[in-house]
């Protein structure tokens, strides 16, 4: 639990809206494609469903696909959207533009293997994908120092299903494995308190667990 305290920042975490990548189970990772119109829509409902919040930033993953939605929640607010690449979606290395079942399918054994392995080894595990310690390090790493900067205020930030579902596993809200690829909705977003150390999920929308065997 955490102390009420006025100097914790409110970090609203967004996914972008679907992209035509997405839509054709194609592994995007820091390559990029665009918004289909129900990823626009997705977005669009999102914008409206925090519209009477004020958030006092907006940033986000320098990637298009995020930014393209971060601009989309903008509209009505007139933000200016800051962006980084610390919130880019983790690098799958040259497996990025390849289908998902064709991954999956050449890939089971690892996955299998992974399951296998103990949790602090799961965050080294290598397979031409940026790690989990990598990519937790520099997200956890942005977040906190935007949590710093804006103290007491609310802050919009649009990012990826990747580092999204790795957060949440780290925060303990899921186990490792309970949160594969598309188990995190687009658009989909989690609220969290922080106060550039430790971080408090509030809510968390868009999101289903997978049991694990």
């Amino acid at each position: 639990m955490y102390k009420n305290n006025d100097n914790f920042c409110t970090l609203y975490l967004v996914r972008h809206g679907e992209t035509e990548w997405n839509k054709n189970g194609i592994i995007q990772g820091q390559l990029d494609s665009p918004l289909t119109n129900e990823g626009i829509k997705q977005v669009q409902q999102i914008a409206n469903e925090l519209k009477d919040i004020h958030f006092d930033a907006i940033f986000s993953s320098d990637l298009h696909r995020a930014y393209k939605s971060a601009d989309i929640i903008n509209i009505e607010r007139q933000l200016v959207i800051q962006t980084s690449k610390a919130l880019r979606e983790r690098s799958w290395g040259h497996y990025e533009g390849t289908s998902r079942e064709e991954y999956w399918k050449k890939f089971q054994h690892l996955m299998d293997k992974v399951k296998e392995l103990s949790e602090q080894t799961k965050f080294k595990f290598d397979y031409d994908i940026e790690s989990e310690e990598d990519v937790i390090g520099r997200f956890f790493t942005q977040l906190r120092e935007i949590a710093v900067a804006y103290p007491s205020k609310n802050v919009l930030i649009v990012s990826h299903g990747g580092c999204l579902r790795t957060f949440l596993t780290h925060l303990g809200f899921a186990k490792y494995g309970e949160l594969p690829m598309g188990s995190f909705s687009n658009a989909g977003y989690i609220k969290v308190l922080c106060d550039g150390i430790d971080f408090f999920i509030q809510e968390v929308k868009g999101v289903k667990k997978q049991t694990l065997k």
